[in-house]
C-alpha cells in the first residue's frame, strides 16, 4: 500500500474512505500493524487524522478504517458528546501533530441518542454521570424534531451534524484551521449490519454531502 506524504484534507479522507471499502468488502489489508511499523513511528508520532467517535465498543476505528499503528488519533466519548477535554485532544491532533482531517464518527443504534429520545418521551434521565451525557445529546434531538425529523436514523445524523458544528464553534483552533483550508472535519455514521461510513456531514471539504431528508 503507498502512504502519501504530507496529505491534504481530501487525501486523508480518501484514505479512510478507500479503508472502510475494503473492510465492508472483506478484503482488509492490515497496514502498518507489523513490527517494523511499531519500530518506525516508536521515537514519534505524525496520524493522518482524528478520529473523534462513540465508545461503542462496535466502532474500533483502526479496524473499520483498515488502518494501523500511527494512522489516526481517536478520541471517544459515548455519544461522541463534546467536552473540554475532547476539544483539548482534538486541538493536539491538528495543532500540535497536524492533522488534516477530524472525523466525528456516530452509528445506528446509539445507546446514547436512544437514551436522550427516551427521556424526552418519559422525563427520567439516567443517574450519575450518564445524565450528563445524555443531557449534552438532547439538543441535537430537539433541533431534529423542530425540523420534522422523527425516524432514528434521521435524529442519528442531525446529532452527528450538530457535533460537526459545535466543534467548530468551540474550538478557535480548529475553525482556523479549516477556514485556512489545512484541515476539514466531516461526519460520517457508521452502519453497524453492513460496515459502512457514510458521509453526513463536511465542513472545509469539497464535497457533496446528502441533503437532509
Amino acid at each position: 500500500m503507498t502512504e502519501i506524504q504530507n496529505p491534504t484534507p481530501r487525501d486523508a479522507f480518501e484514505l479512510l474512505l478507500s479503508g472502510n471499502q475494503r473492510f465492508v468488502a472483506g478484503t482488509p489489508e492490515h497496514p502498518n500493524q507489523d513490527a517494523t511499523r511499531r519500530a518506525e513511528i516508536a521515537p514519534s508520532q505524525q496520524p493522518f487524522a482524528v478520529l473523534f467517535g462513540c465508545s461503542d465498543s462496535r466502532l474500533a476505528a483502526e479496524i473499520i478504517f483498515d488502518r494501523g499503528l500511527g494512522d489516526l488519533f481517536v478520541v471517544r466519548t459515548a455519544g461522541h458528546v463534546v467536552g473540554a477535554e475532547v476539544l483539548g485532544s482534538i486541538e493536539y491532533g491538528v495543532d500540535v501533530l497536524g492533522c488534516p482531517l477530524v472525523v466525528v464518527l456516530g452509528h445506528d443504534s446509539c445507546g446514547a441518542v436512544g437514551a436522550a429520545c427516551a427521556a424526552l418521551e418519559d422525563g427520567m434521565t439516567p443517574a450519575g454521570y450518564v445524565r450528563d451525557v445524555v443531557e449534552r445529546v438532547t439538543p441535537s434531538v430537539l433541533a431534529a424534531r423542530a425540523a420534522g425529523r422523527v425516524e432514528p436514523d434521521e435524529i442519528l445524523a442531525e446529532h452527528i451534524r450538530h457535533t460537526v458544528d459545535l466543534l467548530l464553534d468551540r474550538s478557535r483552533v480548529l475553525a482556523e484551521k479549516v477556514a485556512a483550508g489545512q484541515a476539514a472535519v466531516v461526519g460520517l455514521c457508521y452502519r453497524l449490519a453492513d460496515g459502512s461510513a457514510q458521509l453526513v456531514a463536511s465542513r472545509g471539504l469539497d464535497e457533496v454531502v446528502p441533503a437532509a431528508s
